[in-house]
């Protein structure tokens, strides 16, 4: 029989063959993860087996200090959250790729990412994005979010589906080429054998998702691929496009940083669900769901 996502107390301690004593000195001393509904103990089944790798002595650590620094790419809903939670992480947001090097690199204890591979199909997978020889990595859920075209308020150029984007006159905003957007962006001109040389962009790319809005609304360009929130944060038409998976990189040791832990804790309240409600185009069914462990 599979294991339920939450175990009780004597479940745990079976599938960690220590005695229910222990469980409670664990739980007594905040070591162990768990949750308390109406005055009963649960423990997460997922978060218990992060526990357990943590403490097998695998991961690879330096013995360096990794600065809380959130890398990576853009997300309102998560720049509202360490704000709102408390979390003393600072934000460095200059797209996916350079979340993943920073990462990499130790210069980062979290990125946040959305890359779309359009060879498998898939968001942020591990082994395509160079993260496959990081023995500890863990990808947890953020949100699916609604990415799709940014137009002026009016929509001047009548655009209604993603070829338009082509039509002569019409200004293209872009982003860096290691943006989890860009990356899309060219995998739609792909699909639909658009050639991005007969494109009008915009004479600079936007280093993130809110520059980008701001170029279109100001005039700058005429369209943009860019998520719904953003678009409803400055006031632009949006035809959406594609739900996509935005997750959280980390090695497994920095989940259980008290930034991290006080992050997600703070994503399960109801001020956040509501906050996601009034930024649009996000489901947060699946937020904190382990999608990766190394």
């Amino acid at each position: 029989m599979p294991l339920p996502a939450y175990l009780t107390t004597s479940e745990v301690a079976d599938y960690l063959r220590l005695k229910e004593r222990k469980v409670y000195d664990l739980v007594s001393q905040g070591v162990i993860p768990c949750v308390r509904v109406t005055g009963k103990l649960l423990f997460p089944r997922q978060r218990i087996d992060l526990w357990l790798m943590n403490h097998l002595g695998g991961d690879d650590a330096t013995g360096l200090p990794t600065p809380p620094v959130l890398a990576g790419s853009q997300d309102p809903l998560l720049e509202w959250a360490i704000k709102e939670s408390g979390a003393e992480l600072a934000l460095l947001c200059q797209g996916s790729g350079d979340g993943v090097q920073r990462l990499l690199d130790g210069r980062a204890m979290l990125a946040g990412m959305h890359i779309w591979h359009a060879e498998n199909q898939r968001y942020n997978d591990p082994a395509t994005l160079g993260l496959g020889g990081m023995r500890d990595l863990v990808l947890i859920r953020w949100a699916k979010r609604q990415q799709g075209l940014l137009l002026a308020y009016d929509n001047p150029h009548r655009v209604s589906r993603f070829e338009d984007i082509a039509r002569p006159g019409i200004r293209v905003a872009h982003r860096q080429p290691d943006a989890g957007a860009s990356q899309l962006l060219q995998s739609f001109l792909t699909r639909d054998r658009i050639n991005a040389k007969d494109l009008t962009w915009a004479a600079n790319p936007s280093l993130g998702e809110d520059d980008l809005a701001l170029a279109i609304r100001q005039g700058e360009a005429d369209v943009g691929l860019a998520i719904e929130a953003v678009a409803r944060r400055q006031r632009l038409a949006f035809i959406p496009l594609q739900q996509e998976h935005f997750d959280l990189a980390m090695r497994r040791r920095h989940y259980f940083e008290p930034a991290c832990q006080r992050l997600l804790a703070f994503a399960q309240c109801e001020q956040f669900a509501q906050r996601a409600g009034e930024l649009g185009g996000y489901d947060i069914s699946e937020l904190g769901q382990v999608m990766y462990n190394a």
